[in-house]
């Protein structure tokens, strides 16, 4: 008698290693398998099922020649327009260079879009399309109420495959990142929902499948660390002014800035000619401390404090000038 005979098993219908203690023969095994009824899905899996169903028929697969491409989510539908928002990183191809934007709904019929509006310093932007077939529109909510560990679902189109889902949780909050133009976009939501490139754009949702974030960055080389800009209001007022008038006013100094080591302050570098630091009196080697009522502690904080609401407005500034402090007073314009 060889090995493999002296292991069969015996015919009692014992060690079968399954549940009931019955051994399957390989054929009835197979043959049962084909009658057997899907389980019942666990309590996980029906919640990322219902976000799935709720928001994957608003999401869309935008697309610029010559520029890559990323995903979108359908907010809006209005006079036959569908309105989505995306990245500004995903369509700024087509804004600078006049390419050819495109986006893909749910349905796979490709569609020639229009870009409203896009803001760099936020990485949103604002397009629309007139769909061939009616899609879906999502629910935004509010990332306020997000916390650590909370389950979320990331939709969109990573490396060209359309209609990708991944979950996760929220892995923290109040993040930053850097905008294309360096400045900080705060409270950004990390989240370990798998997220690669051409999930740009699209939806991070909650449990009730509302938006709470648009991916919009992942850290190169790491494995579950991805990012969404936050649905909040100032997302709300930015896409307000993207869709009324395709750009957000923000509000310019002329000063090229830095922050140094030991520096109480935002350190004035250059002053441009004739702009509006050089008529309030700034120069260069100047740390401003305050600015317009607000504390300033970076070069970060001055520039977020450069808002549509000081364009036109004289606004107290405090520099320290080598031993001295100065009291000046700027009137910013709207940034070019």
């Amino acid at each position: 008698m060889n090995e493999l005979e002296d292991r069969k098993p015996s015919k009692t219908g014992e060690s079968s290693g399954t549940s009931t203690g019955r051994a399957f023969g390989t054929l009835e095994n197979l043959s049962a398998s084909s009658r057997r009824k899907a389980a019942p899905l666990d309590a996980y899996s029906r919640v990322v099922r219902s976000v799935t169903q709720r928001l994957e028929p608003a999401v869309v697969s935008v697309s610029v020649r010559r520029g890559g491409g990323g995903s979108g989510i359908v907010v809006g539908l209005d006079d036959g327009y569908a309105t989505a928002i995306t990245n500004s990183h995903v369509v700024r191809a087509s804004a600078l260079e006049g390419s050819r934007l495109r986006v893909t709904p749910a349905s796979g019929v490709r569609r020639p879009a229009e870009l409203l509006g896009d803001d760099p310093s936020s990485d949103l932007a604002v397009i629309r399309f007139v769909p061939e077939e009616e899609v879906a529109v999502a629910r935004l909510g509010d990332s306020d109420g997000l916390v650590v560990g909370q389950l979320v679902v990331a939709i969109g189109s990573p490396l060209g495959f359309q209609g990708s889902v991944t979950s996760g949780v929220v892995s923290a909050l109040g993040r930053s990142l850097r905008g294309r133009d360096g400045r900080l976009i705060e409270n950004v939501v990390q989240t370990d929902a798998a997220i690669n490139p051409g999930n740009s754009g699209g939806p991070l949702a909650d449990s009730e499948g509302s938006v709470v974030g648009i991916n919009t960055a992942i850290i190169g080389g790491a494995n579950g660390i991805g990012f969404a800009i936050p649905v909040s209001s100032a997302f709300r007022q930015i896409v307000f002014s993207l869709l009324t008038d395709g750009y957000v006013a923000r509000a310019y100094l002329g000063l090229k800035l830095a922050t140094r080591p030991g520096s109480p302050g935002a350190v004035v570098e250059k002053v441009e000619p004739a702009s509006p630091a050089e008529r309030g009196g700034l120069r260069p080697g100047d740390v401003v401390t305050l600015f317009a009522g607000g504390p300033v502690r970076s070069s970060d904080d001055l520039l977020g404090l450069l808002d549509a609401t000081v364009i036109g407005a004289d606004s107290p500034v405090r520099v320290l000038r080598r031993a001295s402090v100065l009291d000046l007073s700027v009137r910013p314009t709207e940034r070019p």
